[in-house]
């Protein structure tokens, strides 16, 4: 099939990808389309509907594979046929990671910040304590010390209580505070979380995907192969740079944050081509029920409402 003219560069470049990481790809369709609709497919539909994107049926399958030993999905036999769920784990995991992605907008700063002080930890168990903080949004203020200008305090003591590290972290948080943030503190934002190597990858996102929108969004009736593909590889690399964005607050950002303009790209078209996107789910996936049940509710909330 012909899509059009940017799509297609973009399927072509996802293509020669090499390695082409078909387990991240998996995930971003299970979390983004088959979690809202029950969160089981039968494994021949899935391949199927991974074909126009040129991933083999074996590499498919050996993706899938994987991602059941990481317990991300629990296989099912029925028959002949395979069904693969998310697992309960899976499922923390995928709300976990795509939470931030949907969400509308982000809470106001009131000022206050949330410090982490590893000092106390093996030089082990700070490596991997560091990792988590930092995919969490927290950022460097030393070797030892991260800070967090907008975090829930509760979900940082339960990954911490998860690493067996919780004991011997110091957290504090500092007192609420005028949230202007002075140059020095801006300044200090920047080399913290590398805010310049971010911006450059929202730009090459919405460089990728703005002609993607300008094509689709002056078509009078859109096909719904096409929408799956543009949400798919759209939602797919958003999402890959949206977990290295701490998502600090507007007082502590560049003027010219690239982030608030890809926002608003993935939004404006996620909900210009959802819909006929849902429908090619719709006419490719199964379940060893039949089709795939209809949306949740809370599917429908994406971006501040699809309706």
């Amino acid at each position: 099939m012909q899509y059009s003219p940017h799509l297609n560069y973009l399927i072509d470049a996802f293509r020669e990808q090499r390695p082409i990481r078909a387990g991240s790809l998996i995930i971003t369709i299970y979390g983004d389309a088959i979690a809202p609709r029950g969160g089981t497919v039968w494994l021949g539909s899935l391949i199927h509907l991974l074909e126009p994107l040129g991933l083999s049926q074996r590499l498919v399958r050996t993706s899938v594979f994987r991602l059941s030993k990481e317990s991300w999905l629990l296989p099912e036999q029925i028959g002949r046929r395979s069904y693969y769920s998310l697992t309960a784990s899976g499922r923390r995991r995928f709300e976990k990671a795509f939470k931030r992605v949907y969400v509308p907008v982000y809470p106001d700063w009131d000022g206050t910040w949330c410090l982490a002080v590893l000092s106390q930890l093996s030089a082990e168990q700070r490596r991997t304590v560091r990792e988590e903080l930092e995919w969490m949004g927290f950022g460097a203020l030393a070797p030892t010390v991260l800070a967090h200008p907008r975090c829930d305090r509760s979900e940082v003591m339960a990954t911490l209580q998860e690493l067996d590290a919780l004991d011997h972290t110091l957290l504090f948080e500092t007192k609420r505070q005028d949230p202007l943030a002075s140059k020095a503190l801006r300044q200090q934002a920047c080399e913290c979380w590398n805010l310049q190597q971010l911006s450059d990858s929202y730009r090459n996102f919405l460089n990728r995907f703005r002609p993607v929108w300008q094509e689709l969004k002056d078509k009078s009736q859109l096909d719904p192969q096409e929408c799956f593909i543009a949400r798919t590889l759209m939602i797919h690399e958003y999402r890959k740079v949206l977990l290295r964005d701490p998502l600090l607050p507007e007082e502590l950002l560049p003027v010219d944050w690239e982030g608030r303009s890809a926002r608003q790209l993935c939004r404006n078209l996620y909900r210009l081509i959802y819909a006929a996107a849902e429908q090619h789910l719709s006419q490719i996936l199964e379940t060893a029920e039949g089709p795939l049940p209809e949306p949740s509710p809370a599917f429908y909330k994406r971006f501040g409402g699809l309706n």
